[in-house]
């Protein structure tokens, strides 16, 4: 597990075009969407320098030979309403994909352990939450793994006229109880 770079994108595109139906209803699409290898390297970069300043912390998943990748764990400065700069936040999201070939194995549960722990040292945050569309039964099967408790289900609209409302579980974790 580590922050994205540029390079990676020329691993990361047939993980994305392969596994676009299972990421799409999901994740948003300025992350799951397949692009040309150069527009994403723009897209790897920018999340680097997001990292950097604080903004969110993107981390690819790999294999152990560092260039094979398997998904994406993150964490992301919240306030109670929004995503905001890590001096500005008071919670922290914790959120992540993985490829379709290699669901049930534990490793989501382990980077997801790994960034509680990680949370656990950034100043002044409460809690971490995930939040997960309620229809993603396996999403939602890793806060509770991890003693997470469902805080609230919040109806967020369709993004399209075809779609129904989304049921997003807000999942939490106080920061004290690690």
């Amino acid at each position: 597990m580590r922050p994205w770079r540029a390079e990676d994108a020329s691993a990361l595109h047939p993980i994305l075009v392969a596994n676009w139906k299972h990421l799409g209803p999901w994740i948003p699409a300025r992350v799951a969407t397949p692009v040309p290898v150069p527009e994403l390297e723009v897209r790897l970069a920018g999340f680097g320098d997001d990292f950097a300043s604080g903004r969110e912390f993107r981390y690819g998943l790999f294999a152990p030979d560092g260039h094979e990748v398997l998904g994406e764990a993150g964490l992301y400065p919240r306030s109670a309403t929004r995503r905001v700069p890590l001096a500005d936040a008071s919670c922290i999201e914790l959120g992540y994909w993985l490829r379709a070939d290699l669901t049930g194995q534990g490793l989501v549960s382990e980077a997801s352990r790994a960034l509680v722990a990680l949370a656990g040292t950034l100043p002044h945050l409460t809690h971490v939450e995930i939040r997960c569309d309620a229809r993603n039964a396996p999403s939602a099967a890793i806060p509770k793994r991890l003693g997470f408790v469902l805080a609230t289900t919040l109806l967020e609209p369709p993004t399209r006229p075809d779609e129904e409302p989304v049921q997003l579980q807000v999942w939490t974790l106080p920061l004290s109880a690690r």
